[in-house]
């Protein structure tokens, strides 16, 4: 078909051509876009863009058309019926005269997460004078999430995305809130990989300090973790430290930590979805594989490494065995598990708390400091500062509608 041959209205995006904006509001109720678009179709016109939101039951559809041209059609005549037809459903109509289609959107797209427990309008707003600081444009704006907590995306032009991480993150840290801010694109829905750190992060305690309570010195160990954790100490260090405390422990006692391990709140909900999105996920820790294998078969995970406790005659020797998994070792781990899983490491996302899963936070496309120390969430990519491990899967752009639905029983 040439150029002469297609149809006036099949080019009707061009900027000079006549186009109008038709905005609906009120009450919803089953009915309103299709009659809409059947008052429409009486005038031959083309859609270009529509837009619909429903927020607490109050309707605001938006649908951009080509103006009515020839067939004895014309603006007037759609105006009015449109009038007529919304006055009789209880409506209100504005019709707004323009050429051409939306405003291309400025160069650099960026997606900035906000959660809130609760999101008020203060932080809201300085969130939103933020983005428009750095030369940004807020196109888009949708919730992912009310509960546990509230999640909101802004989808934003017009500004480098890592220029507008560092001037959010100051102003997160200043509000209370969580912002994460990911690029655009079809990389954001190809990351196929998730790795965690599993003290403090997929679980809520240290394992070794779960050790040492059976050996009666919980307190020393405590503090030496909490040095490291605060990147005060090597790890490798500080591990053998704490593990020669254990030494003489019954072999017993690892079905007894593994039985007081608790799980993150969220943390099941994470990984199932995850798993049900077509996701692999693994987990790497400073901590030991006897309780890691454990958490491997409970929780379905596709990885999972650790540090070994050395056990001869049934007893702790206070030693590990084979290879350490420290700061360096979880980077090198994540670039394994993404080999093997067949991932680009730039399609991983990486979640941990402690100074020792920094390089793995840095190596990763997408590195989540969880409840994590200030050296830790002040140098990954995003924070997130509430007790449910699920809230990472808003960061991904999934909302808590499709949270529930991957989780319903079949």
């Amino acid at each position: 078909m040439s150029a002469s041959q297609i149809p006036a209205a099949a080019v009707a995006t061009g900027d000079d051509v006549p186009t109008l904006l038709v905005k609906i509001f009120g009450k919803d109720r089953p009915g309103i876009t299709a009659g809409l678009f059947d008052t429409l179709a009486a005038f031959a016109v083309d859609v270009i863009d529509i837009e619909q939101i429903v927020t607490r039951g109050r309707i605001t559809l938006c649908a951009l058309v080509t103006a009515p041209v020839g067939g004895g059609a014309t603006e007037g005549g759609l105006r009015a019926t449109v009038h007529s037809w919304a006055e009789s459903m209880h409506l209100q109509t504005e019709i707004i005269s323009g050429l051409g289609d939306n405003r291309p959107r400025g160069v650099g797209r960026s997606h900035v997460t906000v959660l809130g427990h609760p999101l008020t309008a203060e932080s809201t707003a300085a969130i939103a004078a933020r983005i428009t600081d750095t030369g940004g444009n807020i196109d888009r704006i949708f919730r992912l999430a009310k509960y546990p907590v509230t999640a909101v995306e802004f989808a934003v032009s017009g500004t480098d995305t890592e220029k507008l991480r560092t001037t959010l993150a100051t102003e997160s840290a200043a509000l209370g809130v969580d912002v994460a801010v990911v690029a655009a694109g079809l990389q954001r829905r190809a990351q196929r990989l998730v790795v965690m750190d599993v003290d403090s992060t997929l679980i809520q305690d240290e394992v070794i300090e779960l050790f040492a309570a059976h050996a009666g010195c919980e307190a020393e160990v405590a503090e030496v973790t909490a040095r490291a954790m605060r990147g005060e100490l090597d790890f490798e260090e500080s591990l053998h430290e704490r593990v020669a405390l254990l030494a003489g422990l019954d072999a017993s006692v690892v079905e007894k930590v593994r039985a007081e391990v608790r799980l993150t709140p969220g943390a099941r909900t994470l990984i199932r979805t995850l798993k049900r999105l077509g996701f692999q996920v693994g987990v790497v820790s400073g901590g030991f594989t006897q309780v890691t294998d454990d958490l491997r078969e409970r929780l379905g995970l596709d990885f999972a490494s650790a540090n070994t406790l050395e056990i001869v005659d049934g007893k702790l020797t206070g030693r590990v065995t084979g290879e350490i998994v420290d700061r360096e070792g979880k980077a090198r781990l994540l670039r394994r598990f993404a080999a093997e899983a067949g991932v680009p490491l730039a399609q991983t996302v990486a979640i941990g708390d402690g100074a020792n899963d920094l390089d793995m936070l840095n190596a990763a496309g997408l590195g989540v400091a969880f409840n994590a120390k200030p050296l830790v969430r002040e140098a990954a990519h995003t924070a997130v500062n509430v007790p449910f491990l699920d809230t990472v899967l808003y960061l991904l752009g999934v909302t808590r509608e499709e949270v529930e639905a991957a989780n319903t029983h079949e």
